[in-house]
């Protein structure tokens, strides 16, 4: 037990590193991105047709979900980060049970053990299919209402 805490303190230490670089790289990143859509002056220079208009629309569509990801990310990180602080991280979010290093080693900012995350993925599929059901039968429903 001796070893242990003390190569563990050193492994999380690691991985703190770790987050902490990819955290300031990303924040650099989202910066950067919003700052090129701000002065994004291509559509200011000429008059945009329909089609031009709608693929600019697609390229902005993508561009917002692109640094909404990696906002998200961020979110975890420092959520990984503080847990580190508080003496919590490497443990499940849901059993308290700990987490594999080699999965922490691969997403730092893993919450829950492999099991747990299963779980929960399978449990938001789920709810996602029975929403989607829902709005089917809604739709039919209105559909045989108002025919």
């Amino acid at each position: 037990t001796n070893i242990e805490g003390p190569t563990k303190r050193i492994r999380w230490n690691e991985l703190k590193r770790i987050l902490e670089d990819r955290h300031k790289a990303l924040t650099h990143e989202v910066h950067g991105r919003i700052r090129d859509a701000r002065t994004d002056t291509t559509r200011g220079c000429h008059v945009l047709d329909e089609g031009e208009s709608s693929e600019v629309d697609i390229q902005d569509d993508i561009e917002f979900a692109l640094i909404q990801m990696k906002a998200e990310t961020l979110n975890r990180i420092d959520t990984a980060l503080r847990r580190i602080n508080e003496g919590t991280y490497g443990c499940c979010f849901e059993c308290g049970g700990e987490i594999a290093e080699a999965r922490l080693r691969a997403l730092p900012f893993a919450m829950r053990c492999k099991d747990c995350e299963e779980a929960h993925e399978t449990s938001e599929q789920r709810e996602r299919i029975m929403a989607q059901r829902q709005g089917s039968s809604a739709i039919a429903f209105e559909l045989r209402a108002n025919p």
